[in-house]
């Protein structure tokens, strides 16, 4: 069983005395890709819990909706993802920018946040840190929430949220690495951990980052190191189902990858993805190194 926080659990000035006693600071990140109309209201509820959160960093997809100016203007740091490690060439996607955030992050806990959350609540950040500020054991916490579903005819479904989820990842853990099937959102975005972590494991790029993490930080810390938090619900855009057919993809990807890795799957074979259109769309797996093994490329 995954052990399991409530967001009520913390208290936000419990959290700042703790975090002072232990000596600790804390950077939140925000990888960002057109998003500005929620991304200006995320910074300012981070602001607003005063010495909880020492640096928010915006990383940002070359948005073309202003997204990095409108994080500016609230407050937050911002870098473009292929500016950030460019020796490294073009940024791939989310997982990739959640890596190279790594190059400018300066707390010793991070916090990982989606930046297309509506309405975004203040407890998403405290109940995310708690467990870290709160319990030397754990050393990796994992959000999940209900994602409401809203149809194009405006009828709002409470747990239609979340089809990857759902319809791939949760069975790929349950029937591969039951061990960590518990938690009841393996894709979220919502993720903390020490720096120290974060530093070393690799990081996939793309889709493939959130099943990926879980897999190699299992892997160097142990299940009972990692808990998870119930952040109650989140509300963002979902995209057309289509569109989800490369995200589950990777998922599968890694899955089938680590089984390879395991001697648990004995072919090799990796075909693109087809459509339902015919399209064919190659859905690679790329790992980024383990951010200490950079050595001095860290500023």
């Amino acid at each position: 069983m995954i052990r399991t926080f409530h967001h009520r659990d913390f208290r936000l000035d419990e959290l700042i005395r703790l975090k002072r006693e232990r000596g600790e600071s804390v950077s939140a990140v925000l990888p960002a890709r057109e998003v500005a109309d929620t991304v200006g209201d995320i910074v300012d509820k981070l602001r607003s819990l005063g010495d909880l959160v020492d640096q928010i960093v915006v990383v940002d997809a070359a948005s073309r909706d202003g997204t990095a100016a409108v994080a500016a203007a609230h407050g937050a740091e911002v870098h473009q993802e292929s500016e950030l490690m460019p020796e490294f060439g073009q940024a791939l996607g989310k997982g990739d920018a959640m890596w190279r955030a790594l190059a400018v992050v300066e707390g010793d806990l991070v916090v990982y946040l989606d930046a297309d959350t509506r309405r975004f609540p203040r407890h998403f950040a405290i109940g995310m840190l708690g467990p870290l500020l709160a319990y030397d054991d754990v050393a990796f916490v994992k959000g999940f929430f209900r994602r409401p579903f809203t149809t194009d005819e405006g009828e709002e479904r409470p747990l239609d949220g979340g089809r990857v989820t759902e319809l791939c990842a949760r069975p790929l853990l349950s029937a591969f690495y039951p061990e960590l099937a518990g938690f009841v959102q393996p894709l979220a975005g919502e993720v903390a951990a020490r720096r120290a972590l974060l530093e070393r494991i690799p990081f996939a790029t793309g889709y493939a980052i959130e099943t990926s993490m879980l897999l190699h930080v299992r892997d160097l810390v142990g299940v009972d190191a990692m808990v998870q938090v119930d952040l109650e619900e989140r509300r963002n855009r979902h995209q057309p189902l289509p569109d989800l057919a490369p995200m589950a993809y990777a998922v599968l990807r890694v899955i089938l990858e680590r089984l390879r890795r395991e001697g648990r799957l004995l072919d090799d074979h990796a075909p693109p993805l087809q459509t339902a259109d015919g399209r064919l769309i190659q859905v690679e797996v790329v790992e980024r190194p383990p951010f200490i093994s950079l050595g001095a490329q860290r500023p």
